[in-house]
């Protein structure tokens, strides 16, 4: 059942190392034909890289083409510099880009065009009124234009930054005042700039209501409910390693090459010039507030826990324009950043994106946000917001799906793929965030870090490991590593012996003496615990490994269905998405308008390749089925019991779809008890 990618011990103690060690590493280093310069690409990449050509559209330029729609103006050559002349930004290092007629080898063809069209820097016309610089830092100034000034989204990173988009805007659109600043959420690319705006002076009095704040002659700053408890909690209390971390995730030490850093998904990097902070003056807490701000109508939608803890969109109902803060940005984004940040939920971020187009889709023409560039077009817009949607939902579900059917989250990010349709989106694609480690958050959120495998409850530090595995390599075969454990249970070193031989029994389950060894190192393990229930963790381990697998025969209370019939209809359409079988249902897209009798709710629920996704509040006269009775009677569409479902509910629509859709609920017996393997494969 698993197919974890274990360290390949046994092949590697077959290899013939003599007994000293090995050769100095000198004479290794020149052996091998190794140095420390870049290299051209393997063959096997190449490979990789080409079947880029199969799988994605290159002819398809929709988003090439919306990348460089309005451009009012650009420098020839964009490079800013602090006040000591040090480069802060550029978009001149990435010139190489403009001569290139093919993605080189070194570079993965999808990414290619990513960066490409991250390179379309400059003043971009969104819509009438709606103006953005972009390329002048890794997120986007968004200006409307109201009735005395400007009203400013997320300003950039930097200051100097900040400046200089503005300057480019007065240069074509003339000196306009700010007179609003809207942060849309709180990450440093949406804020830092602000002074490059406004200074501290000019901000509004954050003890008067925003229609006095704006009467003032003073410059409100709005933001979502919670913005500065999340600013403070994410850029201070963790900055430290957070920066850190960023070197790797951005790639700060690396040149812009075909063989070194080639943007991060949502921009070309982080500018590094001078971040600055002002204390917001009005917080929108609710949905659906709206509000005239010096001539322009907003509404509010309110997205915590998407990808910022506070984060919300906004909607311009006389533009039929939708800012999408970062809930859409033309890439799949991060459940979890490889910078460090709270696990983000995507089943949440998915609910809101339904939202969105439940809310504003039949009126929206763009959709414009903090990164990458706008979508126009009715159709479109719907599309695009839908299919990302479906996205997030099809990971948080499937991971969900596979950790009850008893996978670890190395096992489920290396197993899990998106449905072929929703793979071939352009604006979807992995450039920031990954299918494999965002399906890593979402087992973090539901599971932690604990994969239930007692050897792995307090492994040894990673220089413990490597010092024994680098001694243990050199032993020659696998029964010379359990003589050396053995050795080394009897000097009491329980945990390695725990780890090393658990990795003998996940690449050859049938080895007693692995088995037998470990299970005495875990048993030792469990003897010294205080915790009882470390102590229960590795006896059970322990157990299993000297009789089998014990959770067939395991006493475990009677479940009623009380429980599932108390849950509420979203949580049943949440229920029903982690049963789904995803794949049976990949190539269907259909609708199913659900009212429920008894709690006066109604609901769109739309498969979309494979995905479950619900609107709430709303229906659809063509939908393809129709259902309507009470909310329990959806427990007998996910038990798949149909005499029971056609009593319980009224179905008019494709009979057919029905059936499918209850067939698919079939990827979790709920009769019986898991019995999934953890200490064994």
């Amino acid at each position: 059942m698993r197919k974890i990618p274990a360290l390949l011990l046994t092949a590697a103690l077959t290899l013939s190392l003599c007994a000293c060690g090995g050769q100095a590493s000198g004479d290794l280093v020149q052996e091998l034909g190794l140095n420390a310069e870049s290299k051209e690409a393997a063959e096997a990449t190449v490979q990789v890289n080409s079947a880029l050509y199969d799988l994605l559209d290159f002819e398809d330029t929709q988003e090439a083409d919306f990348a460089t729609r309005g451009l009012i103006d650009a420098p020839e050559v964009l490079e800013l510099t602090d006040e000591n002349g040090n480069v802060i930004w550029s978009q001149e290092a990435y010139a190489f880009l403009e001569d290139a007629d093919q993605p080189p080898d070194t570079v993965n063809p999808s990414l290619w065009e990513n960066v490409k069209n991250n390179h379309a820097y400059g003043l971009f016309e969104v819509m009438d009124g709606i103006y953005q610089v972009r390329g002048y830092d890794m997120s986007n100034l968004t200006l409307i234009e109201s009735d005395n000034g400007w009203i400013a989204f997320d300003p950039l990173i930097s200051v100097e930054c900040t400046q200089a988009a503005m300057q480019l805007v007065e240069k074509n659109l003339g000196a306009r005042p700010v007179v609003a600043v809207i942060c849309s959420h709180p990450h440093v690319d949406h804020f830092g700039g602000i002074k490059g705006l406004i200074s501290a002076d000019q901000a509004a009095d954050p003890s008067l209501p925003l229609e006095q704040q704006l009467a003032s002659g003073k410059v409100p700053i709005i933001v979502p409910e919670g913005f500065e408890e999340h600013a403070i909690a994410e850029n201070v209390y963790a900055g430290q390693a957070m920066s850190r971390r960023a070197n790797y995730q951005y790639g700060v030490f690396l040149t812009p090459s075909e063989t070194g850093q080639l943007g991060v998904g949502i921009g070309m990097g982080q500018s590094t010039g001078t971040v600055s902070y002002l204390n917001p003056t009005f917080e929108i807490t609710e949905t659906g507030e709206t509000y005239n701000i010096d001539g322009v109508v907003m509404e509010f939608q309110m997205t915590p826990g998407t990808e910022a803890p506070a984060e919300m969109n906004t909607w311009l109902p006389e533009k039929k324009a939708l800012w999408m803060a970062e809930n859409c940005t033309g890439t799949l984004h991060n459940l979890y950043t490889l910078r460090g940040a709270q696990v983000r939920d995507g089943a949440a971020w998915a609910q809101y994106i339904c939202e969105a187009v439940t809310r504003y889709g039949d009126q929206a023409e763009v959709t414009f946000q903090s990164h990458n560039w706008p979508h126009w077009g009715n159709d479109v817009v719907n599309e695009y917001m839908v299919n990302t949607a479906a996205v997030y939902q099809f990971i948080n579900d499937q991971t969900l799906t596979y950790i009850n059917q008893g996978y670890t989250s190395d096992e489920i990010s290396n197993m899990i793929e998106l449905p072929e349709a929703l793979a071939k989106n352009w604006y979807t694609r992995q450039y920031y965030g990954t299918v494999a480690h965002d399906a890593k958050a979402v087992y973090q959120k539901y599971m932690g870090w604990y994969d239930a495998n007692p050897v792995n409850l307090n492994p040894l530090t990673p220089e413990e490991s490597a010092q024994k595995w680098t001694e243990y390599l050199a032993l020659g075969s696998v029964d010379e590593v359990l003589r050396q454990a053995k050795k080394d249970y009897d000097a009491g070193q329980f945990q390695w012996v725990a780890e090393v031989t658990n990795t003998i029994v996940f690449s050859d389950p049938d080895n007693e003496a692995a088995r037998l060894l470990c299970a005495d190192a875990l048993e030792q393990l469990g003897y010294q615990a205080e915790s009882g229930a470390w102590r229960n963790a590795y006896l059970t381990g322990a157990l299993e490994l000297r009789q089998g697998n014990a959770a067939a025969a395991a006493d475990r209370p009677n479940k009623s269905s009380e429980m599932m019939m108390s849950m509420s209809a979203t949580q049943m359409f949440d229920y029903m998405s982690i049963l789904m079988d995803k794949q049976a249902l990949a190539d269907q897209d259909f609708t199913i308008n659900v009212t429920l009798t008894d709690t006066q709710q109604t609901y769109l629920l739309r498969v979309k390749n494979g995905v479950l996704l619900r609107f709430a509040g709303t229906s659809d006269p063509e939908a393809d089925l129709s259902i309507t009775g009470p909310k329990n009677a959806l427990f007998y569409l996910i038990r798949n019991q149909a005499e029971e479902f056609a009593q319980a509910a009224t179905v008019t629509g494709d009979q057919a779809l029905l059936t499918a859709l209850m067939d698919s609920m079939n990827q979790l017996d709920l009769t019986k008890a898991p019995t999934f393997n953890i200490v064994e494969p």
